[in-house]
């Protein structure tokens, strides 16, 4: 099973670090291969973001997600919902003296064809995005 886990820290108060995650609509600032994505009601629990990430060859594919935990600063986590590979993912944040320690987590679970063919690119894909967290990072300290 793809899985790809990384911790930051960020030097910002846990809500600030929180709501800017928990805001989808904030992704192509931080993750390179989203191409457009757009919330469907408010931020919050069961939210549903329509989303194209890059695919082979630069074309866009669908990749739409839904918000499946929603706990304000501390835990907010996502189900993918549409794409050929559907993973989760889950972030955690935790308050410290310096700001708030951000830890993102991925992962996949791909079986027959899809996990003989699609692993080695999808966790290279799943490394990328959570390695992203240092362009948040960037974004949120400066």
């Amino acid at each position: 099973m793809p899985e790809a886990v990384r911790t930051v820290r960020i030097r910002r108060p846990a809500a600030d670090v929180f709501a800017f995650f928990a805001d989808g609509e904030n992704d192509p600032k931080w993750r390179p291969a989203v191409k457009e994505i757009s919330r469907s009601g408010p931020i919050g629990p069961g939210a549903t973001y329509r989303q194209r990430i890059a695919g082979p060859a630069g074309r866009a594919i669908p990749s739409d997600y839904r918000v499946t935990a929603y706990e304000p600063d501390t835990h907010l986590a996502f189900e993918v919902t549409a794409g050929p590979v559907r993973p989760v993912g889950d972030y955690r944040f935790a308050a410290v003296d310096e700001g708030t320690d951000v830890t993102f987590k991925l992962s996949a679970e791909l079986t027959g064809l899809k996990k003989l063919l699609m692993s080695k690119p999808v966790q290279q894909s799943m490394n990328s995005e959570v390695a992203a967290l240092d362009r948040a990072k960037q974004i949120l300290e400066s």
